[in-house]
Order: structure tokens, then C-alpha cells, then sequence
């Protein structure tokens, strides 16, 4: 009989796919992930960017979780 996943492995394995939280048995499918993933990253990049013109506005050659705060800020409603 193989061992068992310690905890921390299996909520590790959890935590990546966006499953945490849920029952074993939902899942979801490869077109969906696929359009997460794409979200996710193009969040990301708009985020990045924002916060790369903030730090440039101000003469900073450095991005902190300042410039990062205010992208978000400004990109995100609500």
C-alpha cells in the first residue's frame, strides 16, 4: 500500500488549481482553467503596468506595494 499524502501535500496540490475550500469531488474543466488562467494574468499584467507608470510619474525606478496598491486602485471598481 503506497503511503499517504502528508496534509500539507495535499492542500498544497489543492491550492493550486483554485479548488481549496471545496468538496473532493468538484472539479473543474481545462477550457475554464484556461480562461482563468487568462484573467488572472491579464489582471496582472494591467496591474503591473499601472503601477510601472506610477513609479515613472513620480521619478521612482522602483515599484512598492505603494504603486502596486494604488494600480489596483484605480483599476478595480468598488
Amino acid at each position: 500500500m503506497p503511503p499517504q499524502p502528508s496534509g500539507k501535500a495535499v492542500k498544497e496540490r489543492e491550492g493550486r488549481n483554485g479548488t481549496e475550500g471545496r468538496p473532493p469531488d468538484t472539479g473543474i474543466s481545462s477550457k475554464a482553467m484556461s480562461i482563468r488562467n487568462s484573467f488572472v494574468n491579464d489582471i496582472f499584467e494591467r496591474i503591473a503596468n499601472e503601477a510601472s507608470r506610477l513609479a515613472h510619474y513620480n521619478k521612482r525606478s522602483t515599484i512598492t506595494s505603494r504603486e502596486i496598491q494604488t494600480a489596483v486602485r484605480l483599476l478595480l471598481p468598488g
